[in-house]
């Protein structure tokens, strides 16, 4: 498989102008992100298609698996990237906006790479089964496989509508299947069995043990990750004794405490004097002081009681009571 010529082309012009005229404030951060990725690897490849393209030769025999991570994210040309990235920009939204961007992301991730291992048994089953050791040889690259499966998965969650191949109205129970004839005929040189080793993936996922399986990897990958963490913050404590957190017992301020901020350097006999004065400053010299007349300055008696207050302990109650 030779490398083909790179750059901003026809294909690529025109992907822009679909993820443009969506809106990238209306695309979700997984869906973006794989468009991102794909575009990027496309203007810059880590290498010619045939060092990343995957087959039974390539990846089996020759133990070469990072091929799996690498094929699905190149492409051949630009039409290819664009019809790939085209589908995958409607089905990203739509499954992201269903299952969310995290679990997108791990059925993208999981899909990309189990794709390859059912299409590399694919070709083996074929080149066995027909005695044509060429099947075993045959290298392929693209994000197709990937978007096969996501389009079982879309279908799955919208059942009951129709879908358009070749102009004809196909229920979504049969489209895929359809689909992947109908593009064989009308481009022989697409990969058969990369197609349909998405299929059977989507199949393991909606029909079959997968969506269990993938699950349980979840939640074990969540708990030993706040395994870890939970480590970390052990170590860290050990590591540094004189930190302390707010939300456990025994914490403590590392620096003493100014109550100077709160009471203005005053004495508690002059705090209380500072209040009796502001009040009679706020309500008034005519203020009314129980069945008193209006007439009568009710000020040097408070000051008084104020003073009594503070040479007596037991007036300190009264304060509390906002009797002053």
């Amino acid at each position: 498989m030779q490398r083909r010529q790179r750059g901003i082309s026809a294909g690529l012009l025109l992907l822009f102008y679909e993820i443009s005229r969506v809106g990238f404030q209306n695309i979700p951060p997984v869906t973006l992100g794989t468009l991102a990725l794909n575009i990027i690897l496309f203007l810059n490849p880590l290498g010619p298609l045939s060092e990343v393209c995957i087959s039974v030769n390539e990846s089996f025999y020759r133990k070469n698996w990072w091929r799996l991570l690498l094929s699905p994210i190149h492409h051949a040309d630009d039409w290819h990237l664009y019809f790939n990235m085209v589908s995958m920009l409607w089905k990203g939204i739509m499954l992201e906006r269903k299952l969310g961007s995290a679990w997108l992301a791990y059925i993208i991730a999981v899909f990309s790479v189990l794709i390859g291992v059912v299409y590399m048994a694919l070709e083996y089953a074929l080149a066995e089964l027909l005695g044509d050791p060429t099947y075993k040889m045959i290298c392929a690259v693209g994000f197709s496989g990937v978007l096969f499966a996501l389009k079982v998965l879309n279908n799955h969650y919208n059942p009951g509508r129709f879908s358009s191949v070749l102009g004809m109205q196909i229920s979504n129970k049969y489209a895929c299947w359809v689909e992947l004839v109908a593009i064989h005929l009308v481009s022989p040189g697409t990969s058969f069995a990369g197609h349909l080793a998405g299929i059977l993936v989507g199949l393991m996922y909606t029909v079959g043990p997968l969506k269990r399986i993938m699950k349980a990897c979840y939640f074990v990958l969540l708990s030993t990750v706040a395994f870890h963490f939970s480590g970390i913050s052990y170590l860290l404590e050990k590591a540094f004794p004189s930190c302390k957190y707010y939300d456990r017992p025994g914490y403590e301020y590392s620096t003493r405490r100014n109550y100077d901020v709160y009471t203005g350097g005053l004495t508690e006999e002059e705090q209380l004097e500072r209040a009796v004065l502001n009040s009679l400053n706020e309500r008034g010299r005519n203020h009314m002081l129980g069945r008193v007349g209006r007439c009568f300055d009710a000020r040097p008696l408070l000051l008084y009681a104020s003073k009594l207050c503070s040479l007596h302990r037991s007036c300190r109650n009264l304060k509390s009571k906002n009797m002053f």
